[in-house]
């Protein structure tokens, strides 16, 4: 290859891939019949590093059955019994249909077992906030090994406007999945408040909608099913970026929300209505903690979701307010509880700590005043605990913290042991 430095007289060089002529370029580099400019080199350049090459997809071995996932799940999440069955067999369908595709592609089935197209079954979360739902799309991706981000749907706004695209949610993906095409298309993305883009009311919108209406239009090709340009590294799209394509009909997408009010859509709904069998039969009004087990399609309409976006969010998965058992559970069971957390923190520091029954008790009382779920624990506790924290490392005279009532309901330091005392204790 040679370069281009002054300009033929003969012939009026310029570039043979953006066209540009040499006078509007820095450099223009020569090759057999061709040019090409130093702005396309670089932009080579950021494809070669930013788009890797396309890898084929293999087949899911080993693929956990709906128990597995829920034996998984119970490790994480407290209650929730019926929200997990659900999603765990909507999960288990969703990568059996990839292979199933996979199959069909590569080890050409005959065409009375290939003529079935399976559909995609993306998920609906409804549930007041702080019952787990995020808990559950964040444990799913751990489980499975597939790439996972978490998507705001107040902070998207339809593509032109200022805020983030929603294309923007699948470049999280690709930069979760270390950019790779192949493992982005089977990752999982959950997209919390989706509550908070519904419609004013049932009526279709005759006005710009920017974070509404607009933005479950923009949802609606990704959820189904489209392939994606998105650029590598987020941000706005312009004419010279180096794009990946990323295809959606196999990322699992999973929506959250409170749903306030839709309680009552379903209750006007039902009515005094008995619902039930004949030894279990009880009446649902809006208050009843299983209201939302009963939400049909016509309710999330009505609450706001365009039918298209209903129908692209067939599996719904109710989650039930936490009671005081379940909350305290919460505290002490799941792998990643608080109070695991705490011991292992102060057991590197050569600490052991006891949390009195007493102080659980309170955290999760304060924790249901405050009606965010088991969200607030952590901020109850986090400020418990913050002096001691602080304390700790200074102290390596401290053997043992005991947490009592006192300390999370009044702020009153936790009791301190001294190895001197637990040496003259024992």
């Amino acid at each position: 290859m040679t370069h281009a430095n002054t300009p033929s007289s003969r012939t009026p060089h310029r570039c043979s891939f953006c066209g540009k002529p040499y006078g509007q370029v820095k450099r223009l580099f020569s090759g057999h019949e061709a040019y090409i400019c130093n702005e396309c080199v670089a932009l080579c350049a950021d494809l070669l590093v930013n788009a890797p090459d396309v890898e084929t997809a293999d087949e899911i071995h080993d693929l956990p059955r709906p128990a597995d996932i829920k034996n998984f799940l119970d490790q994480y999440v407290i209650g929730q019994e019926d929200a997990k069955r659900t999603v765990a067999v909507a999960v288990y369908n969703h990568y059996k249909r990839i292979n199933y595709q996979i199959k069909g592609r590569n080890a050409a089935l005959p065409q009375e077992d290939n003529d079935v197209d399976l559909e995609k079954s993306n998920i609906l979360m409804l549930g007041p906030t702080g019952t787990g739902k995020t808990l559950i799309a964040r444990s799913l991706a751990r489980f499975l090994k597939v790439p996972f981000t978490i998507a705001d749907a107040t902070v998207l706004t339809e593509a032109g406007y200022v805020g983030e695209d929603v294309e923007n949610i699948l470049v999280r993906l690709f930069q979760a999945s270390n950019y790779n095409a192949a493992k982005t298309e089977r990752g999982i993305i959950y997209i919390d408040e989706i509550d908070k883009i519904s419609r004013k009311d049932g009526n279709p919108s005759i006005t710009r909608d920017v974070s509404g209406e607009g933005v479950q239009q923009g949802l609606l090709k990704i959820l189904e099913g489209t392939v994606s340009n998105i650029p590598p590294k987020g941000g706005r799209k312009h004419p010279e970026q180096a794009f990946v394509q990323i295809d959606t009909s196999n990322i699992l997408f999973i929506c959250g929300g409170a749903f306030d009010g839709l309680e009552k859509i379903v209750a006007r709904r039902l009515g005094s209505r008995i619902v039930g069998f004949e030894s279990n039969k009880k009446h649902i009004d809006h208050k009843s903690e299983e209201i939302l087990q009963h939400v049909i399609p016509a309710d999330l309409i009505e609450y706001g979701l365009i039918p298209e976006m209903v129908g692209r969010l067939p599996v719904v998965a109710a989650l039930q307010p936490l009671d005081e058992a379940a909350m305290l559970s919460i505290l002490t069971e799941p792998r990643n509880a608080l109070t695991k957390q705490y011991a292992r923190l102060l057991e590197l520091e050569g600490v052991k700590i006891q949390f009195e029954p007493a102080a659980l008790r309170a955290a999760v009382r304060i924790a249901r005043e405050k009606k965010t779920g088991a969200r607030a624990l952590r901020s109850i506790f986090e400020r418990a605990m913050l002096g001691i924290m602080y304390d700790i490392p200074s102290q390596p005279e401290i053997a043992e913290v005991i947490v009592t009532e006192e300390t999370i309901t009044d702020g009153q330091p936790p009791r301190l042991v001294t190895h001197a005392e637990k040496k003259k204790a024992g």
